[in-house]
């Protein structure tokens, strides 16, 4: 049998105990008053997390599902649209929105950049596009975009929002409603703690209206037939009704204390992650600051290759990490850092870290990263 895996990844997480029992209960049938009520309670803690008074589809299947729902809810055949890239997600949605034949116009700023709100106001003058893509939380690079700007600059050109929130919903702050986002898209195995299976998508009137317009084909996808499914208790194909037992019990958990006490222990495990990494002597390649709660991407030392670090890690550690993207595969390593995490788990990964460096033949001086980490996690609780 496979040695059992810590999971430090930006996605999928771990999952807490609690969840992974419920997950084993019974299974219910989908058309059953015992799921339906289940449903119901499933629906009223996705607004909480969202924030949002609107409809929040339920969806089996991975957040780019809920993504491509979007899409072709939204959008016509040669439809021009905004899409956002600063990194592999941005780009990803625009080759979705491509493949489905429309017209897409890039925002492109290189890797690691932030988007601006200025930049994304002149592209829409220019393009006249009606419809924007935006990564709120672009885990290939840690970046977490300041998202408010942005859709004000969508809202005041009269273009309709879809975020990318898979990494971020419920890591940091996202205020559906009072932002103005029109269409938010996650997935359950990020930030809600949950096994992979399901995604969601909150929904805004102006969005339902203009889904009422688009012409692309949809079956599975279809936002009118999971909406009239939803107001009865269930939606129109089987669901993966173990994972929304689980989900609710995750949500349970997320809301227990409250989404602002989420967001501050991500916070203090970012910048615990970040002073650990520091410590060792690497250098960063996510923000050096609060905005990089997701996760913290680092550079192994020149000659020291990052898919083989992570390797050690797995095999000797049982811990796994994520690996960088493109050109930086043989370097950057990212140490996901939001569920079902706690500071015992960063200071391990660092360790082992710091002692395969060591073995590697990096110049690493042991025992470093892990006090560090803990001063800064500390540092952070007690303010």
């Amino acid at each position: 049998m496979a040695r059992p895996q810590k999971l430090l990844t930006p996605g999928p997480t771990s999952v807490p105990p609690e969840v992974l029992r419920a997950l084993s209960e019974p299974v219910l049938h989908h058309r059953s008053p015992d799921f339906a009520a289940v449903f119901e309670v499933a629906q009223e803690r996705l607004r909480e997390v969202f924030r949002t008074e609107n409809e929040v589809l339920l969806l089996t299947s991975s957040g780019t599902g809920a993504f491509e729902s979007a899409v072709v809810n939204l959008l016509s055949p040669g439809e021009r649209v905004l899409a956002v890239s600063q990194g592999e997600f941005g780009e990803r949605w625009q080759a979705l929105a491509g493949a489905f034949g429309c017209d897409v116009v890039p925002l492109a700023y290189a890797w690691g950049e932030s988007p601006r709100a200025d930049d994304l106001r002149e592209a829409l003058e220019e393009s006249g596009a009606e419809t924007v893509f935006l990564v709120h939380s672009e885990t290939s690079t840690g970046v977490v975009c300041e998202l408010e700007p942005l859709l004000a600059s969508c809202r005041d050109a009269g273009a309709v929002s879809i975020v990318d929130a898979v990494s971020s919903l419920g890591a940091v702050p996202l205020e559906t409603d009072a932002w103005g986002a029109d269409v938010v898209v996650t997935g359950s195995q990020k930030a809600l703690m949950t096994p992979p299976g399901l995604a969601f998508a909150a929904v805004s009137e102006r969005a339902w209206e203009r889904s009422g317009k688009s012409t692309l084909p949809r079956f599975y996808w279809d936002w009118a037939r999971q909406r009239r499914a939803q107001a009865k208790g269930s939606t129109p194909f089987t669901p993966a009704t173990s994972n929304v037992v689980a989900l609710v019990e995750a949500l349970g958990l997320v809301l227990a204390d409250g989404l602002d006490a989420a967001f501050a222990r991500h916070r203090a495990l970012g910048r615990a992650c970040r002073a650990g990494v520091k410590a060792i002597g690497l250098q960063l390649y996510s923000p050096d600051d609060d905005s990089a709660a997701v996760l913290t991407g680092a550079l192994t030392p020149q000659g020291i290759d990052a898919v083989e670090l992570r390797l050690a890690l797995r095999d000797r550690h049982g811990i796994t990490i994520a690996g960088g993207h493109g050109d930086l595969v043989q370097r950057l390593f990212r140490i996901g850092h939001i569920g079902h995490v706690g500071i015992e788990d960063i200071a391990e990964a660092l360790t082992a870290i710091e002692e395969e460096l060591r073995a590697a033949g990096a110049e690493v001086e042991p025992g470093r990263a892990a006090p560090a980490a803990l001063e800064a996690f500390g540092s952070v609780a007690a303010a």
